[in-house]
Protein backbone atom coordinates (compact mmCIF):
# COMPACT_ATOMS: atom_id res chain seq x y z
CA UNK A 1 0.00 0.00 0.00
CA UNK A 2 1.44 3.38 -1.01
CA UNK A 3 1.92 6.25 1.42
CA UNK A 4 -0.56 8.34 -0.61
CA UNK A 5 -3.24 5.67 -0.18
CA UNK A 6 -2.55 5.51 3.56
CA UNK A 7 -2.85 9.29 3.71
CA UNK A 8 -6.25 9.36 2.01
CA UNK A 9 -7.48 6.50 4.22
CA UNK A 10 -6.33 8.54 7.20
CA UNK A 11 -8.34 11.56 5.99
CA UNK A 12 -11.42 9.34 5.61
CA UNK A 13 -10.94 7.88 9.10
CA UNK A 14 -10.55 11.38 10.52
CA UNK A 15 -13.90 12.52 9.18
CA UNK A 16 -15.43 9.23 10.37
CA UNK A 17 -14.22 9.94 13.92
CA UNK A 18 -15.53 13.50 13.73
CA UNK A 19 -18.91 12.18 12.59
CA UNK A 20 -18.92 10.06 15.78
CA UNK A 21 -18.50 13.34 17.73
CA UNK A 22 -14.95 12.63 18.87
CA UNK A 23 -12.93 15.67 19.96
CA UNK A 24 -11.08 17.15 16.97
CA UNK A 25 -7.79 17.29 18.85
CA UNK A 26 -7.97 13.63 19.90
CA UNK A 27 -9.09 12.53 16.41
CA UNK A 28 -6.16 14.37 14.80
CA UNK A 29 -3.69 12.76 17.22
CA UNK A 30 -5.05 9.22 16.81
CA UNK A 31 -5.15 9.36 13.01
CA UNK A 32 -1.68 10.92 12.81
CA UNK A 33 -0.09 8.44 15.22
CA UNK A 34 -1.63 5.36 13.56
CA UNK A 35 -0.90 6.69 10.06
CA UNK A 36 2.76 7.40 10.80
CA UNK A 37 3.10 4.00 12.50
CA UNK A 38 1.79 2.26 9.37
CA UNK A 39 3.91 4.33 6.95
CA UNK A 40 7.14 4.19 8.96
CA UNK A 41 7.05 2.28 12.24
CA UNK A 42 5.77 2.60 15.80
CA UNK A 43 9.15 3.81 17.08
CA UNK A 44 9.10 6.75 14.64
CA UNK A 45 5.51 7.55 15.63
CA UNK A 46 6.40 7.61 19.34
CA UNK A 47 9.42 9.76 18.55
CA UNK A 48 7.18 12.33 16.84
CA UNK A 49 4.64 12.23 19.69
CA UNK A 50 7.36 12.77 22.29
CA UNK A 51 9.16 15.61 20.47
CA UNK A 52 6.80 17.51 18.17
CA UNK A 53 4.19 18.77 20.67
CA UNK A 54 6.81 20.11 23.07
CA UNK A 55 8.77 21.89 20.37
CA UNK A 56 5.58 23.44 18.99
CA UNK A 57 4.14 24.60 22.32
CA UNK A 58 7.57 26.04 23.13
CA UNK A 59 7.15 28.53 20.26
CA UNK A 60 7.43 31.99 21.82
CA UNK A 61 4.78 33.41 19.46
CA UNK A 62 2.09 31.26 21.08
CA UNK A 63 2.35 33.22 24.34
CA UNK A 64 0.29 35.94 22.63
CA UNK A 65 -2.78 33.69 22.78
CA UNK A 66 -3.27 33.46 26.58
CA UNK A 67 -2.33 37.13 26.95
CA UNK A 68 -4.91 38.39 24.43
CA UNK A 69 -7.50 36.04 25.94
CA UNK A 70 -6.74 37.37 29.43
CA UNK A 71 -7.06 40.95 28.15
CA UNK A 72 -10.49 40.18 26.68
CA UNK A 73 -11.83 38.30 29.70
CA UNK A 74 -10.67 41.03 32.09
CA UNK A 75 -12.39 43.64 29.92
CA UNK A 76 -15.57 41.55 29.89
CA UNK A 77 -15.59 40.70 33.62
CA UNK A 78 -14.87 44.25 34.79
CA UNK A 79 -17.50 46.00 32.68
CA UNK A 80 -15.22 47.90 30.31
CA UNK A 81 -17.76 47.40 27.49
CA UNK A 82 -20.76 49.16 29.00
CA UNK A 83 -19.74 52.74 28.23
CA UNK A 84 -19.19 52.12 24.51
CA UNK A 85 -22.64 50.64 24.03
CA UNK A 86 -24.33 53.48 25.95
CA UNK A 87 -22.49 56.12 23.90
CA UNK A 88 -23.40 54.54 20.56
CA UNK A 89 -26.96 54.00 21.77
CA UNK A 90 -27.27 57.75 22.39
CA UNK A 91 -25.70 58.70 19.04
CA UNK A 92 -27.88 56.30 17.02
CA UNK A 93 -31.11 56.76 19.00
CA UNK A 94 -33.05 58.31 16.10
CA UNK A 95 -31.77 55.87 13.46
CA UNK A 96 -34.04 52.91 12.57
CA UNK A 97 -32.76 49.93 14.55
CA UNK A 98 -30.38 52.20 16.43
CA UNK A 99 -29.90 49.83 19.37
CA UNK A 100 -28.97 46.98 17.01
CA UNK A 101 -26.50 49.20 15.12
CA UNK A 102 -25.07 50.35 18.45
CA UNK A 103 -24.54 46.68 19.32
CA UNK A 104 -22.55 46.20 16.11
CA UNK A 105 -20.33 49.17 16.89
CA UNK A 106 -19.83 48.13 20.51
CA UNK A 107 -18.93 44.59 19.43
CA UNK A 108 -16.38 46.03 16.99
CA UNK A 109 -14.81 48.17 19.70
CA UNK A 110 -14.71 45.33 22.18
CA UNK A 111 -13.24 43.04 19.53
CA UNK A 112 -10.37 45.52 19.11
CA UNK A 113 -9.73 45.25 22.84
CA UNK A 114 -9.99 41.49 23.22
CA UNK A 115 -9.11 39.41 20.15
CA UNK A 116 -11.74 36.79 20.94
CA UNK A 117 -15.12 36.26 19.28
CA UNK A 118 -16.32 34.20 22.24
CA UNK A 119 -15.37 36.90 24.77
CA UNK A 120 -17.02 39.57 22.59
CA UNK A 121 -20.27 37.62 22.23
CA UNK A 122 -20.43 36.66 25.90
CA UNK A 123 -19.83 40.24 27.07
CA UNK A 124 -22.27 41.95 24.71
CA UNK A 125 -25.02 39.35 25.18
CA UNK A 126 -25.37 40.47 28.80
CA UNK A 127 -25.38 44.17 27.94
CA UNK A 128 -27.03 44.72 24.56
CA UNK A 129 -29.61 41.91 24.24
CA UNK A 130 -31.58 42.68 27.44
CA UNK A 131 -31.64 46.37 26.43
CA UNK A 132 -33.07 45.56 23.00
CA UNK A 133 -35.65 43.15 24.43
CA UNK A 134 -36.80 45.83 26.88
CA UNK A 135 -37.19 48.20 23.93
CA UNK A 136 -39.51 45.64 22.26
CA UNK A 137 -37.06 44.63 19.53
CA UNK A 138 -37.93 41.37 17.84
CA UNK A 139 -36.00 38.59 19.68
CA UNK A 140 -34.47 37.29 16.44
CA UNK A 141 -32.97 40.70 15.62
CA UNK A 142 -31.87 41.39 19.21
CA UNK A 143 -29.97 38.10 19.44
CA UNK A 144 -28.93 37.66 15.81
CA UNK A 145 -27.09 40.98 15.72
CA UNK A 146 -24.97 40.14 18.79
CA UNK A 147 -24.25 36.57 17.64
CA UNK A 148 -23.10 37.83 14.22
CA UNK A 149 -21.30 40.97 15.41
CA UNK A 150 -19.44 38.94 18.01
CA UNK A 151 -17.57 37.29 15.14
CA UNK A 152 -15.88 40.63 14.46
CA UNK A 153 -13.51 39.59 17.24
CA UNK A 154 -11.93 37.19 14.74
CA UNK A 155 -11.37 39.82 12.04
CA UNK A 156 -10.68 43.08 13.87
CA UNK A 157 -7.17 42.94 15.35
CA UNK A 158 -5.87 41.63 17.64
CA UNK A 159 -7.28 38.21 16.77
CA UNK A 160 -6.51 34.77 18.22
CA UNK A 161 -7.31 33.12 14.87
CA UNK A 162 -4.85 35.45 13.12
CA UNK A 163 -2.11 34.51 15.61
CA UNK A 164 -2.67 30.80 14.92
CA UNK A 165 -2.91 31.33 11.16
CA UNK A 166 0.31 33.37 11.16
CA UNK A 167 2.19 30.69 13.10
CA UNK A 168 1.00 27.79 10.94
CA UNK A 169 1.59 29.60 7.63
CA UNK A 170 4.76 31.42 8.77
CA UNK A 171 3.28 34.82 7.90
CA UNK A 172 3.80 38.10 9.74
CA UNK A 173 1.22 38.36 12.54
CA UNK A 174 1.64 42.14 12.52
CA UNK A 175 0.74 42.32 8.82
CA UNK A 176 -2.24 40.02 9.37
CA UNK A 177 -3.45 42.29 12.16
CA UNK A 178 -3.31 45.45 10.04
CA UNK A 179 -4.80 43.60 7.05
CA UNK A 180 -7.93 42.91 9.09
CA UNK A 181 -8.69 46.57 9.87
CA UNK A 182 -10.42 47.60 6.61
CA UNK A 183 -12.33 44.28 6.16
CA UNK A 184 -13.46 44.50 9.80
CA UNK A 185 -14.77 48.05 9.39
CA UNK A 186 -16.49 47.10 6.10
CA UNK A 187 -18.18 44.13 7.78
CA UNK A 188 -19.51 46.33 10.59
CA UNK A 189 -20.76 49.03 8.18
CA UNK A 190 -22.54 46.47 5.99
CA UNK A 191 -24.24 45.03 9.07
CA UNK A 192 -25.37 48.53 10.13
CA UNK A 193 -26.61 49.39 6.66
CA UNK A 194 -28.67 46.20 6.46
CA UNK A 195 -30.16 46.79 9.93
CA UNK A 196 -31.13 50.38 9.08
CA UNK A 197 -32.82 49.42 5.81
CA UNK A 198 -34.67 46.43 7.30
CA UNK A 199 -35.93 48.38 10.31
CA UNK A 200 -36.99 51.33 8.13
CA UNK A 201 -39.02 48.97 5.92
CA UNK A 202 -40.36 46.89 8.84
CA UNK A 203 -40.73 49.19 11.88
CA UNK A 204 -42.20 46.32 13.94
CA UNK A 205 -38.72 44.75 14.11
CA UNK A 206 -37.39 47.67 16.14
CA UNK A 207 -39.69 50.41 17.52
CA UNK A 208 -38.26 53.93 17.20
CA UNK A 209 -36.64 55.37 20.30
CA UNK A 210 -38.02 58.51 21.96
CA UNK A 211 -34.66 59.31 23.54
CA UNK A 212 -33.55 62.94 23.12
CA UNK A 213 -29.91 63.77 22.52
CA UNK A 214 -28.41 65.26 25.69
CA UNK A 215 -25.08 67.05 25.22
CA UNK A 216 -24.05 66.80 28.89
CA UNK A 217 -24.81 63.06 28.91
CA UNK A 218 -22.89 62.69 25.64
CA UNK A 219 -19.72 64.17 27.16
CA UNK A 220 -20.18 62.05 30.27
CA UNK A 221 -20.41 58.89 28.19
CA UNK A 222 -17.53 60.03 26.00
CA UNK A 223 -15.36 60.15 29.11
CA UNK A 224 -16.54 56.68 30.16
CA UNK A 225 -15.19 55.02 26.98
CA UNK A 226 -11.59 56.15 27.44
CA UNK A 227 -10.44 52.54 28.18
CA UNK A 228 -11.06 51.55 24.56
CA UNK A 229 -8.76 54.06 22.85
CA UNK A 230 -6.12 53.41 25.50
CA UNK A 231 -6.23 49.65 24.97
CA UNK A 232 -6.45 49.89 21.18
CA UNK A 233 -3.67 52.44 20.86
CA UNK A 234 -1.59 50.63 23.46
CA UNK A 235 -1.78 47.32 21.60
CA UNK A 236 -2.16 48.13 17.91
CA UNK A 237 -0.29 51.44 18.03
CA UNK A 238 2.64 49.71 19.70
CA UNK A 239 2.70 46.95 17.06
CA UNK A 240 2.40 49.24 14.04
CA UNK A 241 4.78 51.77 15.56
CA UNK A 242 7.42 49.08 16.00
CA UNK A 243 7.66 49.52 19.78
CA UNK A 244 7.03 45.84 20.42
CA UNK A 245 6.14 42.64 18.57
CA UNK A 246 2.61 41.20 18.27
CA UNK A 247 3.67 38.56 20.81
CA UNK A 248 4.77 41.17 23.34
CA UNK A 249 1.60 43.17 22.60
CA UNK A 250 -0.48 40.48 24.27
CA UNK A 251 1.30 41.00 27.58
CA UNK A 252 1.09 44.78 27.18
CA UNK A 253 -2.64 44.56 26.47
CA UNK A 254 -3.34 42.28 29.46
CA UNK A 255 -1.34 44.60 31.75
CA UNK A 256 -3.18 47.66 30.42
CA UNK A 257 -6.56 45.99 30.91
CA UNK A 258 -5.70 45.19 34.53
CA UNK A 259 -4.38 48.72 35.14
CA UNK A 260 -7.50 50.33 33.62
CA UNK A 261 -9.77 48.10 35.70
CA UNK A 262 -7.83 49.07 38.84
CA UNK A 263 -8.08 52.78 38.01
CA UNK A 264 -11.84 52.39 37.42
CA UNK A 265 -12.12 50.44 40.69
CA UNK A 266 -13.92 47.63 38.89
CA UNK A 267 -11.29 44.89 39.34
CA UNK A 268 -12.39 42.53 42.11
CA UNK A 269 -10.75 39.30 43.20
CA UNK A 270 -13.74 37.39 41.85
CA UNK A 271 -13.46 39.11 38.45
CA UNK A 272 -9.73 38.38 38.33
CA UNK A 273 -10.19 34.72 39.31
CA UNK A 274 -12.93 34.31 36.72
CA UNK A 275 -10.80 35.90 33.97
CA UNK A 276 -7.81 33.69 34.80
CA UNK A 277 -9.97 30.56 34.92
CA UNK A 278 -11.59 31.36 31.56
CA UNK A 279 -8.17 32.10 30.06
CA UNK A 280 -6.68 28.81 31.25
CA UNK A 281 -9.64 26.78 29.93
CA UNK A 282 -9.66 28.55 26.54
CA UNK A 283 -5.86 28.38 26.15
CA UNK A 284 -5.77 24.67 27.02
CA UNK A 285 -8.44 23.93 24.43
CA UNK A 286 -6.61 25.90 21.71
CA UNK A 287 -3.23 24.33 22.49
CA UNK A 288 -4.72 20.83 22.55
CA UNK A 289 -6.17 21.38 19.09
CA UNK A 290 -2.89 22.88 17.89
CA UNK A 291 -0.88 19.85 19.01
CA UNK A 292 -3.23 17.57 17.07
CA UNK A 293 -2.95 19.85 14.04
CA UNK A 294 0.85 19.94 14.06
CA UNK A 295 0.95 16.12 14.22
CA UNK A 296 -1.56 15.93 11.36
CA UNK A 297 0.64 18.32 9.36
CA UNK A 298 3.57 15.89 9.72
CA UNK A 299 1.36 12.93 8.74
CA UNK A 300 0.05 14.76 5.67
CA UNK A 301 3.55 15.79 4.67
CA UNK A 302 4.78 12.20 4.79
CA UNK A 303 1.76 10.85 2.88
CA UNK A 304 1.87 13.27 -0.05
CA UNK A 305 -1.89 14.01 0.16
CA UNK A 306 -1.43 17.80 0.01
CA UNK A 307 0.60 17.57 -3.19
CA UNK A 308 -1.93 15.15 -4.72
CA UNK A 309 -4.79 17.50 -3.85
CA UNK A 310 -2.82 20.45 -5.20
CA UNK A 311 -2.30 18.72 -8.54
CA UNK A 312 -5.99 17.78 -8.72
CA UNK A 313 -7.22 21.32 -7.99
CA UNK A 314 -4.71 22.93 -10.35
CA UNK A 315 -5.82 20.54 -13.09
CA UNK A 316 -9.28 22.11 -12.81
CA UNK A 317 -7.91 25.66 -12.94
CA UNK A 318 -4.78 27.54 -11.93
CA UNK A 319 -6.72 30.79 -11.63
CA UNK A 320 -6.37 32.18 -8.10
CA UNK A 321 -10.00 33.32 -7.87
CA UNK A 322 -11.33 29.92 -8.96
CA UNK A 323 -9.12 28.15 -6.41
CA UNK A 324 -10.19 30.50 -3.61
CA UNK A 325 -13.87 30.00 -4.52
CA UNK A 326 -13.38 26.22 -4.35
CA UNK A 327 -11.70 26.56 -0.96
CA UNK A 328 -14.51 28.89 0.19
CA UNK A 329 -17.13 26.30 -0.72
CA UNK A 330 -15.19 23.67 1.26
CA UNK A 331 -14.94 25.96 4.30
CA UNK A 332 -18.63 26.85 4.26
CA UNK A 333 -19.67 23.18 4.10
CA UNK A 334 -17.21 22.01 6.78
CA UNK A 335 -17.93 25.10 8.90
CA UNK A 336 -21.44 23.76 9.52
CA UNK A 337 -20.08 20.79 11.47
CA UNK A 338 -16.59 21.81 12.71
CA UNK A 339 -15.69 24.71 15.00
CA UNK A 340 -13.61 27.58 13.61
CA UNK A 341 -10.22 26.85 15.18
CA UNK A 342 -10.51 23.13 14.48
CA UNK A 343 -11.52 23.78 10.87
CA UNK A 344 -8.60 26.11 10.22
CA UNK A 345 -6.03 23.81 11.81
CA UNK A 346 -7.54 20.78 10.06
CA UNK A 347 -7.46 22.24 6.55
CA UNK A 348 -4.29 24.35 6.47
CA UNK A 349 -1.88 21.37 6.24
CA UNK A 350 -3.73 20.14 3.16
CA UNK A 351 -4.48 23.48 1.47
CA UNK A 352 -1.18 25.34 1.87
CA UNK A 353 0.61 23.49 -0.98
CA UNK A 354 -2.37 24.27 -3.27
CA UNK A 355 -2.22 27.97 -2.42
CA UNK A 356 1.55 28.16 -2.75
CA UNK A 357 1.44 26.41 -6.15
CA UNK A 358 -1.13 28.95 -7.36
CA UNK A 359 1.01 31.79 -5.94
CA UNK A 360 -1.84 33.02 -3.73
CA UNK A 361 -0.88 35.84 -1.35
CA UNK A 362 -1.19 34.21 2.09
CA UNK A 363 -1.95 37.48 3.89
CA UNK A 364 -4.91 38.05 1.54
CA UNK A 365 -5.99 34.43 1.89
CA UNK A 366 -5.66 34.72 5.67
CA UNK A 367 -8.28 37.49 5.79
CA UNK A 368 -10.58 35.49 3.50
CA UNK A 369 -10.08 32.45 5.75
CA UNK A 370 -10.97 34.44 8.88
CA UNK A 371 -14.13 35.74 7.15
CA UNK A 372 -15.12 32.20 6.20
CA UNK A 373 -14.52 31.06 9.78
CA UNK A 374 -16.70 33.95 11.00
CA UNK A 375 -19.56 32.56 8.91
CA UNK A 376 -18.98 29.16 10.51
CA UNK A 377 -19.27 30.69 14.00
CA UNK A 378 -22.96 31.51 13.35
CA UNK A 379 -23.87 28.61 11.04
CA UNK A 380 -25.80 25.73 12.67
CA UNK A 381 -25.55 23.03 13.79
CA UNK A 382 -22.14 23.78 15.34
CA UNK A 383 -22.04 27.62 15.22
CA UNK A 384 -20.33 28.28 18.55
CA UNK A 385 -21.49 31.88 18.94
CA UNK A 386 -25.12 30.72 18.79
CA UNK A 387 -24.67 28.51 21.84
CA UNK A 388 -22.51 31.03 23.73
CA UNK A 389 -25.28 33.60 23.32
CA UNK A 390 -28.04 31.13 24.22
CA UNK A 391 -26.15 30.07 27.34
CA UNK A 392 -25.37 33.66 28.40
CA UNK A 393 -29.09 34.51 28.17
CA UNK A 394 -29.99 31.42 30.25
CA UNK A 395 -32.46 30.28 27.61
CA UNK A 396 -34.59 33.47 27.73
CA UNK A 397 -34.63 33.47 23.91
CA UNK A 398 -35.23 30.28 21.96
CA UNK A 399 -32.26 28.90 20.04
CA UNK A 400 -34.43 28.78 16.90
CA UNK A 401 -34.98 32.55 17.15
CA UNK A 402 -31.23 33.15 17.51
CA UNK A 403 -30.51 30.98 14.46
CA UNK A 404 -33.18 32.67 12.33
CA UNK A 405 -31.87 36.07 13.43
CA UNK A 406 -28.41 35.36 12.05
CA UNK A 407 -29.66 34.52 8.53
CA UNK A 408 -29.60 38.12 7.30
CA UNK A 409 -26.14 38.64 8.78
CA UNK A 410 -24.78 35.51 7.10
CA UNK A 411 -26.07 36.91 3.79
CA UNK A 412 -24.17 40.16 4.50
CA UNK A 413 -21.05 38.14 5.34
CA UNK A 414 -21.27 36.52 1.91
CA UNK A 415 -21.47 39.99 0.32
CA UNK A 416 -18.37 41.07 2.28
CA UNK A 417 -16.60 37.85 1.33
CA UNK A 418 -17.13 38.48 -2.39
CA UNK A 419 -15.83 42.04 -1.97
CA UNK A 420 -12.67 40.74 -0.28
CA UNK A 421 -12.13 38.17 -3.05
CA UNK A 422 -12.86 40.60 -5.89
CA UNK A 423 -10.77 43.45 -4.46
CA UNK A 424 -7.61 42.10 -2.78
CA UNK A 425 -6.48 45.70 -2.10
CA UNK A 426 -9.09 45.90 0.68
CA UNK A 427 -6.91 43.45 2.61
CA UNK A 428 -3.46 44.26 1.23
CA UNK A 429 -3.37 48.06 1.07
CA UNK A 430 -2.50 48.71 4.72
CA UNK A 431 0.03 45.83 4.95
CA UNK A 432 1.77 47.22 1.87
CA UNK A 433 2.15 50.56 3.66
CA UNK A 434 3.45 48.78 6.74
CA UNK A 435 5.95 46.79 4.66
CA UNK A 436 7.02 49.94 2.85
Amino acid sequence: MSMLTIGWIGVGCLFGLLALRMSIGIALMIVSFVGISVMLNTTAAFGIVSALPFSFIGDWSLTAIPMFLLMGFIAANTGLTTGAFDLLKLLLARVPGGLASASVGACGLFAAASGSSIATTAAMSRIAVPEMLRAKYHPSLATGVVAASGTLGSLIPPSILMVLYGIFTEQSIGQLFIAGVIPGVISALIYMGMITIRCALSPSLAPRSNEIFDLSRFFGLLWSVWPFPVLIMGVLGGIFGGFFTPTEAGAVGASLAILIAVLRRSLTWEAMRSAIRQTVVATSSIFFLSIGAIMFTRFMGLSGVPRSLSDAMLSVSDNQIVIILMVAGLFIILGMVIDSIGLMLLTLPVLLPVLESADVNLIWFGIITIKLLEIGLVTPPVGLNLYVLHSALSGKVKLSDIISGTTWFIAMDVVTLFLLIAFPALSLFLPSLMAG
